[in-house]
């Protein structure tokens, strides 16, 4: 009496003897035998043989039993493996090296210190030639860093605050007994109800937030107007950038940001801006740091309205601590240096967000 396996070998030489591709067998056999079918690599690798003539369905002998302790060569195998296919699943390694999958999945964890992980978003994939100019523009600032560039520079972004934003499952996590039922989290999504919030700051703390009119869009004119109230709040706040002229500015490349006219009133009151890469959101502070900072301090309170959130929000920013923004500031020339040497890779690490 042959065993399931082998069941399932005959049946995929009938569905050859059809005309059925291996694809097709693989989701026939998963139909009818669900998680016990046999693996992609089996089902393709018996469609061959079968389709080249092999008229029995007995498994290959192979020596001795499953390997049930790790040795070095059974390692050295499975690290070429993974490495020549990072997708590859417990069970195809398993049957590749003729070990059991405890086994497997020990040389993994264990030995080659590997984890499977999802795929990391990142804002694009970028070409060399992105990555070399993401490679110069940090090599550029560690440079002026010398002339110690950084207390002198205000750095700004702009984001949307909701009314009511969903926890992360993180944020979700509980204790539980194992008597104890699992929490059910309903499926909710962002409020409708949003704010665009604009922030000025440098290495001693805020210098300026703006809440965006509801309706207005951030273009070319309404940017014009904040830069100007921002001048107004330097010279207030920052009375030493004022009088010497001395600040920096550093911003993203928003359309808004990049206009002629802007560009122009920027040079006309003689203020610098440090050049940003594009699609560089790991290089900005704003982004790294203050934006997931206050996002993550919102998630999953429900506020009655956005003048709540505003007075949350401004809370918030207030509780941030010299410290706090000195210690984005030395996280920011450090992830310059990463990406000096990764050569313009993204970076990974500390509140790394790209949303």
């Amino acid at each position: 009496m042959c065993d399931e396996k082998q069941e399932q070998r005959i049946n995929l030489k009938f569905l050859v003897k059809l005309k059925k591709t291996p694809t097709e067998c693989y989701k026939l056999l998963q139909e009818v035998y669900g998680d016990n079918s046999l693996s992609r690599a089996r089902v393709f690798e018996w469609c061959k043989r079968f389709s080249e003539g092999r008229e029995s369905t007995e498994d290959d002998q192979r020596p001795g039993r499953p390997v049930t302790v790790s040795t070095p060569e059974t390692v050295t195998k499975i690290n070429q493996i993974v490495r020549a296919d990072r997708r590859k699943s417990i069970r195809m390694i398993s049957e590749a090296v003729n070990a059991d999958k405890e086994t497997v999945r020990k040389i993994l964890h264990e030995e080659l210190h590997m984890k499977k992980v999802c795929a990391k978003l990142v804002p694009k994939n970028l070409t060399p030639d992105q990555k070399l100019l993401r490679q110069q523009v940090c090599s550029d600032f560690l440079e002026r860093l010398k002339e110690d560039l950084t207390k002198n520079i205000i750095t700004c972004d702009e984001t949307w605050i909701f009314q009511y934003d969903v926890e992360t499952k993180r944020q979700s996590m509980h204790w539980k007994t194992p008597e104890s039922p699992r929490i059910k989290k309903a499926r909710m999504s962002k409020s409708k109800f949003k704010a665009m919030l604009i922030v000025f700051f440098d290495i001693n703390g805020i210098v300026m937030t703006e809440w965006v009119p509801e309706g207005q869009t951030i273009n070319q004119t309404y940017y014009l107007s904040v830069l100007a109230t921002l001048r107004e709040r330097v010279r207030k706040k920052r009375p030493e950038f004022w009088k010497n002229n001395s600040w920096i500015l550093h911003q993203d490349n928003a359309p808004a940001h990049n206009a002629l006219s802007v560009k122009q009133y920027l040079a006309g009151k003689r203020i610098p801006v440090l050049e940003h890469a594009p699609y560089s959101p790991d290089l900005a502070p704003c982004d790294f740091f203050l934006f997931p900072k206050i996002k993550s301090a919102l998630k999953g309170t429900r506020f009655e309205s956005m003048e709540a959130v505003k007075q949350k929000t401004a809370e918030l920013l207030k509780a941030l601590t010299k410290e706090d923004f000195q210690h984005c500031f030395d996280q920011w020339k450090k992830r310059m240096e990463r990406c000096v040497a990764r050569g313009g890779e993204y970076i990974e690490g500390e509140h790394s967000n790209v949303e």
